[in-house]
């Protein structure tokens, strides 16, 4: 099926294989609190490549969580650059940011947080109508072709609290994955799922990096950030390792 998306075509939306798909230049972001500033991340330089599968992992309070907010533009550098997809985030306004992430990026929660009085099928094709992708008689086919693709069909016409949690995840993966984004975010995946279940997910995001996606994964679960290509550990607001598998 060949599906036409309604494009802002002043927005890149490709990048060539040998380019950077992600690339942070001296990347700070300090927050004032009651002791004074704190420096929570520290002249982060990072490029990701497409195709890649990133894990990122780290202690709590290391700074994974404000090293993706920058990646996704939920928060923005106190210095430094973030250029996704060949477009600095950084200098985008707030209703700017929000119509290019929901074009080019997929976020997957730990917490799921697909709207509770709309169905999975719903949920899926709501950012199809926020960033007027795709034809609307279109929407309800490509949400039903993304529902087979995490094995859920049938679940379709269910409201997310008669699904697993398991199925809740399928289901949020299948909406980050609506308008066909490049990149996949997903903070922490499989923390709220058991251990059979956490990795039927992590296999799902392997097939999508198969088919070309770029994921970065936050994740505390060491077995999984061991299967990954590349795994970054960041520590007090420093990326202090990259390890890339052969």
């Amino acid at each position: 099926m060949f599906w036409r998306k309604q494009r802002n075509t002043n927005i890149p939306t490709a990048v060539a294989p040998h380019e950077t798909l992600i690339d942070l230049r001296g990347v700070e972001k300090a927050y004032e609190t009651e002791a004074g500033p704190f420096l929570a991340l520290r002249g982060i330089q990072l490029q990701v490549h497409p195709g890649e599968f990133v894990a990122v992992v780290g202690k709590s309070g290391s700074g994974k969580s404000t090293l993706i907010n920058m990646i996704t533009g939920i928060d923005r550098p106190s210095k430094g650059e973030v250029i996704v997809s060949q477009t600095p985030i950084h200098t985008l306004s707030e209703g700017k940011m929000a119509e290019w992430r929901g074009r080019h990026m997929g976020i997957v929660f730990q917490f799921f947080q697909l709207l509770p009085t709309l169905t999975v099928i719903e949920n899926i094709m709501l950012p199809m109508d926020f960033c007027h992708m795709y034809a609307p008689r279109e929407r309800v086919e490509r949400a039903m072709h993304l529902l087979e693709q995490v094995d859920m069909p049938e679940q379709a016409n269910k409201l997310p609290s008669a699904i697993s949690g398991g199925q809740q995840q399928r289901a949020a993966i299948a909406r980050a994955l609506a308008n066909d984004p490049p990149i996949i975010v997903a903070d922490e995946p499989t923390g709220n799922l058991d251990s059979n279940t956490a990795d039927a997910i992590f296999h799902l995001f392997e097939q999508l990096v198969q088919s070309g996606k770029t994921i970065l994964m936050v994740t505390h679960d060491q077995d999984l950030s061991h299967r990954v290509q590349r795994t970054l550990t960041i520590a007090d607001g420093l990326i202090v390792g990259d390890e890339k598998k052969l």
